[in-house]
């Protein structure tokens, strides 16, 4: 799954609480904290939780 392309669900917060911007993302890994750890680009990235992403087919 690490390397996968992801969308986030509608309403995804990040561990700040910020809200997530709805994009397709590349899922880097899941930290030991738990966290899913997302980038949509090199300077970019997230983190969040895993139940709030979707693998998509692209």
């Amino acid at each position: 799954m690490i390397g996968k392309t992801v969308q986030v669900k509608p309403g995804t917060r990040n561990h700040k609480g910020f809200f997530v911007d709805e994009a397709p993302y590349t899922l880097v890994n899941i930290n030991p904290a738990g966290w899913a750890v997302i980038c949509i680009d090199d300077a970019i990235c997230h983190f969040v939780d895993p139940d709030d992403l979707e693998i998509t087919d692209s």
